[in-house]
């Protein structure tokens, strides 16, 4: 385990040799293997780490808060808050290893930790089918789980706000409520991770001095920035590649504005770092590709205008959005099981129809200008996005039915036709892919490297 001078803790020189000494991965831990993980950390160190539970998943399993050291400010890191995005749970095995087994480090940094190692276990347990190998694109496809929006942990915590009304909280919702209250974080990490292009942040509020370690960070552990297409137009480019994560209030209102519904059925809540907003908490989010697309950080101009390039885009998602929704009208009043998998897809699929018609409003709008390489990358992998995780949720959630041998006969049909048009989709995006999956650690000396800049600009209070 690397030891650093305490005199050097929280320089950009030590936060940048500590990302980089990131050990090699080859594949995520399993829900069992990350909490036996650190219990084995725990039971050899127990007068450093101490463990309570703050509840129960739906499904019945146990969500865990570990707490290590002592000091002034306190620090909340979450993961599995999106259960499709665990690069943050080997950031936490290593930020958790460090902690104990260097005290310098530990007493230096003055900070009591609390670590919730996975906030959705039950979803997380629908993606270990391609835990054990990240880098075959494939089997991620085809093993992916996200939750509707109403059933995500990062996205369910009570809002109220004009024709907006939420107060649906799960229990892992209510759990991770408890811990933010309890903890009152200085420092707020809800950990998640990308899928394709470069890395890119989130900051609850401006902090100018910090935008340039996050760069010097990224470029330091050889993972391209992403400089195309922000995940909504309505963010606030603080830096590059860095946004502000405004409010839900801002997101509707920039909805609205646009002429579209801002509160459509199936939408969901405010977010946790909202939630943690009120303690003051500086919330940081660092979104770190699995795989690396060289045109990331590309600006080039192509002589594509950017506007036909949203177009384009648009209308392959309205597409991929209507294919979707026909296949579940075909299915819905004959299929029996009601699987987190089918209450995705007939959740997510019209919002590929909705995602596309704001890009093609958007193009109404737009001038001249060419795309850049970026941002046709951006937009392609966009399309890509809707119609692998859509559809492949999708044809999991029929092909169930099918092997447990209770599928009627439209239902097998429709889930034959699942499988044809996802098929499809994943031979079209493999064919036009550049991208390469990136080595675990240095997303991972990201990750972790990001949190210790934030934590290194923390105003004391």
């Amino acid at each position: 385990m690397p030891h650093y001078p305490a005199t050097a803790l929280g320089t950009a020189e030590d936060i940048l040799r500590r990302a980089g000494a990131v050990p090699e991965h080859t594949h995520f831990p399993t829900v069992d293997e990350l909490h036996q993980r650190l219990e084995d950390v725990r039971a050899e160190h127990p007068e450093l780490i101490t463990v309570e539970r703050i509840g129960t998943s739906r499904l019945g399993e146990p969500i865990r808060l570990y707490h290590v050291g002592t000091g002034s400010r306190s620090a909340l890191i979450v993961g599995a808050v999106h259960p499709n995005e665990p690069i943050g749970s080997l950031t936490i095995v290593h930020l958790v290893e460090q902690l104990v087994h260097d005290e310098a480090f530990r007493d230096g940094l003055d900070t009591a930790w609390h670590i919730i190692p996975c906030a959705d276990p039950d979803g997380t347990r629908l993606n270990e089918g391609w835990f054990g190998d990240p880098a075959d694109r494939e089997r991620y496809a085809r093993e992916f789980f996200r939750p509707a929006p109403d059933e995500q942990v990062e996205w369910t915590f009570p809002f109220d706000y004009k024709t907006a009304y939420f107060d649906a909280m799960m229990p892992e919702t209510q759990a991770l409520a408890r811990a933010i209250d309890s903890t009152r974080p200085d420092l707020y990490v809800p950990l998640h991770n990308s899928e394709g292009g470069g890395a890119y942040f989130y900051l609850s509020r401006a902090v100018p001095a910090l935008y340039p370690l996050l760069h010097q960070v990224t470029a330091s552990c050889d993972v391209p920035l992403h400089v195309g297409e922000p995940e909504g137009a309505h963010f606030t480019v603080l830096d590059q590649a860095i946004y502000e994560m405004g409010t839900l209030e801002d997101a509707y209102d920039w909805t609205e504005a646009q002429g579209f519904d801002p509160y459509p059925p199936g939408s969901a809540g405010d977010a946790s770092t909202s939630y943690a907003s009120k303690y003051g908490a500086l919330s940081l989010i660092a979104e770190l590709p699995q795989f690396s697309d060289p045109s990331a950080d590309d600006t080039t101009p192509t002589d594509t205008l950017y506007r036909d390039a949203l177009r384009r885009s648009g209308e392959q998602l309205v597409e991929t959005g209507e294919l979707l929704t026909a296949l579940l009208a075909r299915v819905d009043s004959r299929v029996r099981m009601d699987t987190a998998l089918l209450r995705a897809a007939r959740a997510f699929s019209p919002m590929a129809v909705t995602a596309g018609e704001s890009n093609i409003a958007r193009a109404d709008a737009e001038g001249d200008r060419p795309a850049t390489v970026a941002e046709l990358a951006s937009l392609d992998g966009l399309v890509d996005l809707h119609r692998l995780r859509w559809g492949g949720m999708l044809r999991r959630a029929l092909r169930a039915e099918v092997d447990a041998g209770i599928a009627a006969p439209t239902v097998r049909g429709a889930a034959a036709d699942a499988e044809q048009l996802f098929t499809g989709w994943l031979r079209d995006a493999s064919a036009g892919r550049s991208s390469v999956p990136l080595p675990l650690s240095r997303v991972v000396g990201v990750q972790y490297g990001a949190i210790l800049a934030a934590h290194a600009h923390l105003e004391h209070r």
